[in-house]
C-alpha cells in the first residue's frame, strides 16, 4: 500500500502533474533591447552625437595618423600609402612639439591645484553665507560665461609692458613684462584660465556640498571642533567625488588649451614658450599642411590625457570598494 497525498502524489507533498504543468508553462523570452527598451530611444540622440562627434574623428585621426596623409580637392583620390609608426616618430622628435608638452605640464601644476582648491574654498564660503548670495554666485559665474575675446583685453591691459599691473609693482615689475617673458608667459596663462573657468567649478562644488547633512557640522561643533577641523574632516571627504570630476574636467580642459595663449600671447610666443599640444597641431595640420603629424600628435595628446586622468583618479578618489 503506497501512501499518497491529498492530492494523489507521495508523501512528498507535490501535487501530481507538477512536473508536467511546469513544463506547459511558458519561459520568457530576454528582450535583446534590454529590460527598458524605451530607455534606448531616449539615449539614443546622445549615443549619435558622441558617435559623430568623437568616436569616428577620434578612429579616422588614428587612420590618418599610420598613413601618408594631405589634403586634396574634394573627389580627388591619390594614393595615400601606410607609413607605420613614422609620424609617430616625427612627432616625438619635434622639439618644438617637446617644448609643448613641457608647457602644458608646467600649465597643469599650476592650474589644476589652483582651481580645485580655490573653487572648493570659495564654494564652501558662497555656502554659508546669507545676504547677497545670488549676487556673489552670479559674480563668480559671469567670466565662464563670457566670451574669451572680451576678457582678454582685461587682462591684456593688466598685463602688458605698461599695464596696470606693472604700475602698480613698480621696480618689482619682471623684466621683460608678464606675457613676453618665457618663464612667465605660460603661469600667467594658467592664472588667466584658472579665474576665467573658476564659477563653474564652484558651481560643482556648490551642488556637493548639498549632500553633506547639516548633522555631521552639529555634531563636530558639539565635540568642540573648529571651522578648520569640520572643513578638512567632514568638507573635504564630503565631496571627494566631485574633487575627482573637477579635477579629471580642469585636466582634460588644460590639455586641450589653444584659445588662451593663441590669444594672450599671439600664438605661442615668446619662441615657443607657452605653445601648446593643440596649437602645434593647428600649425602642423593646417598651416603647414601635414594633417598626419597632426593627427598622430593628437592620438599622443589623448593617450597622455587618459593615464594622467587615470592617476589622478586613483589619487584623489581612492581605492573603490
Amino acid at each position: 500500500m503506497s501512501l499518497r497525498s491529498s492530492s494523489g502524489n507521495p508523501v512528498t507533498g507535490k501535487p501530481a502533474g507538477g512536473t508536467a504543468d511546469r513544463r506547459l508553462v511558458p519561459r520568457k523570452r530576454k528582450n535583446f533591447l534590454g529590460p527598458q527598451p524605451l530607455g534606448l530611444l531616449f539615449s539614443a540622440p546622445y549615443v549619435i552625437y558622441v558617435l559623430a562627434v568623437l568616436a569616428f574623428p577620434l578612429g579616422y585621426a588614428v587612420y590618418i595618423s599610420f598613413h601618408d596623409f594631405f589634403f586634396t580637392a574634394p573627389r580627388v583620390k591619390v594614393d595615400r600609402p601606410f607609413v607605420g609608426f613614422d609620424n609617430y616618430i616625427t612627432v616625438l622628435s619635434d622639439p618644438a612639439v617637446q617644448r609643448s608638452f613641457l608647457n602644458i605640464g608646467v600649465f597643469l601644476i599650476i592650474n589644476v591645484p589652483l582651481t580645485v582648491g580655490l573653487s572648493l574654498l570659495l564654494a564652501n564660503a558662497l555656502n554659508r553665507i546669507t545676504r547677497f548670495k545670488t549676487f556673489f554666485r552670479l559674480s563668480y559665474y559671469v567670466p565662464y560665461v563670457t566670451a574669451s575675446v572680451a576678457v582678454v583685453g582685461v587682462w591684456l591691459f593688466l598685463f602688458q609692458q605698461n599695464g596696470l599691473l606693472n604700475t602698480l609693482l613698480g621696480p618689482l615689475a619682471p623684466t621683460p613684462s608678464w606675457l613676453v617673458n618665457s618663464w612667465l608667459a605660460m603661469p600667467t596663462v594658467a592664472l588667466y584660465v584658472t579665474w576665467k573657468q573658476l564659477g563653474f567649478f564652484i558651481l560643482l562644488y556648490l551642488a556637493a556640498l548639498q549632500n553633506i547633512p547639516d548633522e555631521l557640522y552639529e555634531s563636530a561643533a558639539v565635540d568642540g571642533g573648529n571651522k578648520w577641523v569640520q572643513f578638512w574632516n567632514i568638507t573635504v571627504p564630503g565631496v571627494r567625488p566631485a574633487s575627482v570630476l573637477v579635477t579629471l574636467l580642469a585636466t582634460i580642459t588644460g590639455a586641450n588649451l589653444f584659445t588662451e595663449p593663441y590669444l594672450l600671447t599671439g600664438g605661442g610666443g615668446p619662441d615657443g614658450a607657452s605653445a601648446s599640444p593643440v596649437f602645434i597641431m593647428y600649425q602642423r595640420g593646417l598651416l603647414q599642411g601635414n594633417p598626419d603629424v597632426a593627427a598622430a600628435l593628437g592620438v599622443v595628446l589623448v593617450i597622455g590625457v587618459l593615464l594622467i586622468a587615470l592617476i589622478q583618479k586613483r589619487l584623489v578618489g581612492g581605492k573603490e570598494d
